[in-house]
């Protein structure tokens, strides 16, 4: 087999999460918060979080002296101040504002208070020009399409319109001339800061992330803004329809560990089929039937080749079934896809076969891939939303406590959890804050939309005599 540049890039990349040990390095908290003025950024280091405290309803950071640290206004590094400082009273006030012009899910107590302190890092983590931080430490401080898509349909049906539309016009304007986008670009939208492969489900994320918008938007307005946006949807979405093979498949291509399959994988194909859907349903509310008709051909062609190749393997990384189970599969249930009817049996299977002793998941259990005991909160809340969708209400709510159990001394939401239980990496994550927030409002009974099926009409019969 023929070793491609790309998937020596991607094996270099990973060598770097690995430590250099064959499995994920068991790092300590690289950072453990974040300080916010609107504008600029800082993150909270783990030696500032010891035996402190964030002022409630804001990213200002009660200290153990009992002095506040907090991001002034205009600065872009943090001050320490005593306790009641006007500047930082007055942000915080402006924070809780913001939250209660919206609403904050989950039931009182821990699930509320965890998904106040999500809303308020996911907004200290889009900048002005609305990217989207996957976190604030070097190599994740970018913008990542598949991430940002997330956090546009958590800010939505959170009722922060501003910002879930602010993120949409950012991944307008980084999109490629084909209708592609970069595994990622810098937050100043310069490009991508390396050569990392691009990845074709960015092609399905952001015109689910645009149809989540609009379902959730103000409809006083939301067409003429999503007119804006069209054009970024139909490049994206024609460029999908024409990437299907003859069997309806999307060709190989990075999947979301950022690592390359040498055959189509279902991280790609299942939010290619949300984005298909979710592109012919805005083309109708704009009444444009053509592109409509064309691109809800195309979701029945992937339908079809997903029903074909991957039911068969029970939905596993890989249509041919020979790099195991992946968290993937919870893409093929609400709020992206309609879950086939066999698809229950899949995410019970492949739960069970990512599942560690710490209680969380792995991303897959790719042969080629040794993951270790280390769990990623993302996989591992993949499946609340799956199984919420789905009628598993009691399942979903477990997965969402035992991810909120892993919280930070803080109050955020890890990238990953020790084999022993303990927050790891960069703390908090973007896309778990968003993953989260979405589960909270499935468990509060109001769970996000997936995006319709479009069957054609019948066809005509010829009339007798």
């Amino acid at each position: 087999m023929t070793v491609t540049r790309s998937a020596v890039l991607s094996a270099t990349l990973l060598a770097g999460l690995l430590g250099g040990t064959g499995t994920l390095a068991d790092t300590p908290e690289r950072s453990s918060g974040l300080l916010s003025n609107g504008v600029a950024t800082e993150a909270v280091t783990p030696s500032q979080s010891v035996d402190a405290s964030y002022v409630p309803g804001g990213n200002v950071l009660r200290l153990p002296s009992g002095k506040w640290r907090y991001l002034p206004a205009g600065a872009t590094k943090s001050v320490v101040v005593d306790a009641g400082d006007a500047g930082a009273l007055e942000q915080v006030a402006a924070s809780r504002a913001w939250l209660a012009s919206g609403r904050v899910p989950g039931a009182p107590g821990l699930r509320r208070e965890s998904a106040e302190r999500a809303l308020l890092s996911m907004r200290a983590l889009l900048q002005p020009n609305g990217s989207f931080a996957a976190a604030w430490y070097p190599f994740w401080d970018f913008s990542w399409p598949r991430d940002s898509s997330f956090a546009v349909a958590a800010f939505a049906h959170t009722g922060h319109d501003e910002e879930a539309y602010r993120i949409l016009r950012y991944n307008s304007a980084t999109q490629r001339a084909d209708g592609t986008w970069e595994a990622r670009t810098r937050l100043d939208g310069s490009g991508p800061p390396d050569a990392r492969p691009w990845q074709l489900d960015a092609n399905g994320w952001v015109p689910w992330a645009a149809w989540q918008w609009y379902r959730a938007a103000p409809a006083a307005d939301r067409d003429g803004r999503l007119e804006i946006l069209y054009p970024t949807i139909r490049k994206a979405a024609d460029y999908a329809a024409g990437s299907l093979d003859a069997d309806g498949l999307p060709p190989a291509s990075p999947d979301y560990w950022e690592l390359p399959t040498a055959t189509v994988n279902i991280g790609t194909a299942a939010p290619l089929l949300a984005g298909l859907n979710s592109s012919a349903d805005l083309a109708r509310s704009l009444g444009r039937a053509e592109d409509a008709a064309r691109w809800s051909d195309a979701a029945r062609r992937l339908s079809a080749g997903i029903a074909a190749r991957f039911a068969p393997v029970g939905y596993q990384r890989t249509a041919d079934g020979l790099h195991g189970r992946d968290s993937a599969v919870a893409f093929m249930a609400p709020p992206f896809n309609t879950a086939p009817a066999d698809l229950p049996t899949a995410l019970d299977e492949t739960y069970r076969a990512l599942l560690r002793p710490n209680g969380g998941l792995v991303p897959g259990n790719d042969p080629a891939t040794r993951w270790g005991d280390i769990t990623w909160t993302a996989s591992t809340s993949f499946f609340a939303l799956a199984w919420s969708g789905t009628g598993e209400g009691a399942k979903a709510g477990d997965v969402i406590d035992w991810v909120l159990s892993k919280r930070n001394t803080l109050g955020e939401l890890p990238e990953t959890v020790s084999a022993d239980g303990r927050p790891k990496a960069v703390v908090p994550l973007g896309w778990t804050d968003a993953i989260v927030l979405i589960a909270l409002l499935g468990a509060d009974g109001t769970p996000l939309p997936t995006p319709p099926l479009h069957t054609p009409p019948p066809a005509r019969q010829p009339q007798a005599g």
